[in-house]
């Protein structure tokens, strides 16, 4: 099973035939503790001299998925060539966690078919809408699992989830995108009102805000919905779908837009799941924060904590009850990608992922 790697301290990569070496530099402490199972050091330019090949790190190019880069580096075009040649997108972060933008290699997997209804699909109101709305449904879905379980663990959540799904029952009568947004908006308001209850009122959420987040709870938010919303790129990148072409949310020049549409569906599940988890069992705390230029942001600590959870919570293996096989949550995304593209093409009609366990 390839996997993806997460980029948080400096080194070199070298090539050599099908294996890449990582050898760190020698001002860098090396701290045997700190990589994580997928965890791999980028080649970057630096004055700084290697250290001896002792702690190198081996891994065989056919093992790579993603390069998910958690620090400010810098690196040369051959790096670039070589993720080119070998499909390998790379997510990129900045020093506080934000999410900065991805290398998207050339698409390899290409349909003008598909292309052409995705571009149909998007201009025609009604069945635009249709796709969004799914979207809104499934987002709203598994929303409510996520309150109904805790509710079952003695947290009083009954009156936000009724309100939650009194506004849901007017999906129907929407008939424009940008009602559909904002009756999401709404509903994802009451929604983040109960993590106060769920996590406790150390984390209080206030308000959501994240240009910059103002709490340590709206860092953990943006931080998580970045790992969602990468891991989804990576997965359509495997499909035959275009990432620019959405329906719930408007196309961009400067982003992958039906990303952030699939993303809606598993932030629930993929997030918020694993915040409640890591505040719950007090693997992040608040002191895993520094407060700087008027913002709260996640340290590199935490920011390690987070990624090793998700990447877990990724790698989990449950059995499918639609397909009856054996799956990893990564791969529940894969088929997301693949129904949407059964109800472009006229095979199937698309329904949104509601979560069961």
């Amino acid at each position: 099973m390839k996997r993806n790697f997460y980029i948080f301290t400096p080194g070199k990569l070298k090539r050599k035939d099908n294996t890449i070496f990582f050898v760190p530099f020698k001002e860098y402490e090396y701290n045997e503790n700190e990589y994580i199972d997928d965890e791999l050091l980028l080649s970057m330019d630096s004055d700084l001299d290697e250290t001896d090949s002792k702690n190198k790190i081996v891994l065989p190019i056919n093992e790579i998925e993603t390069f998910n880069v958690m620090t400010e580096i810098s690196f040369n075009t051959k790096f670039i060539d070589f993720c080119t040649q070998k499909n390998i997108p790379i997510h990129f972060f900045n020093y506080y966690g934000f999410y900065s933008g991805t290398f998207y290699p050339r698409e390899y997997l290409l349909s003008g078919k598909l292309l052409v209804n995705q571009v149909k699909f998007y201009s025609n109101n009604t069945k635009r809408l249709q796709i969004a709305k799914s979207f809104v449904e499934g987002a709203i879905y598994n929303i409510i699992k996520n309150l109904k379980y805790y509710n079952s663990r003695k947290v009083d959540l009954i009156s936000e989830i009724n309100e939650i799904e009194r506004l849901s029952n007017n999906i129907k009568d929407i008939q424009k995108v940008p009602e559909l947004m904002g009756l999401e908006g709404s509903i994802r308001k009451i929604y983040y009102s109960t993590f106060e209850k769920i996590i406790g009122k150390e984390f209080a959420i206030l308000t959501r805000k994240f240009h910059p987040p103002s709490n340590p709870i709206n860092a953990l938010i943006s931080f998580t919905n970045s790992l969602v919303y990468t891991s989804i790129l990576s997965e359509i990148y495997k499909t035959q779908l275009n990432p620019t072409i959405s329906y719930l949310h408007e196309p961009s020049e400067r982003r992958f837009s039906l990303a952030l549409d699939i993303a809606e569906i598993f932030k629930p599940i993929f997030a918020d799941r694993i915040i409640f988890k890591l505040i719950n069992n007090k693997q992040i705390q608040t002191n895993d924060f520094e407060t700087k230029f008027n913002g709260v942001y996640l340290k590199e600590n935490g920011r390690k904590e987070v990624v090793k959870e998700f990447d877990e919570k990724m790698k989990t293996v449950i059995k499918h009850k639609t397909i009856n096989k054996e799956v990893s949550y990564r791969r529940i995304i894969r088929l997301e990608c693949y129904k949407l593209i059964k109800h472009l093409l006229g095979d199937k009609i698309y329904e949104p992922f509601k979560i069961w366990w």
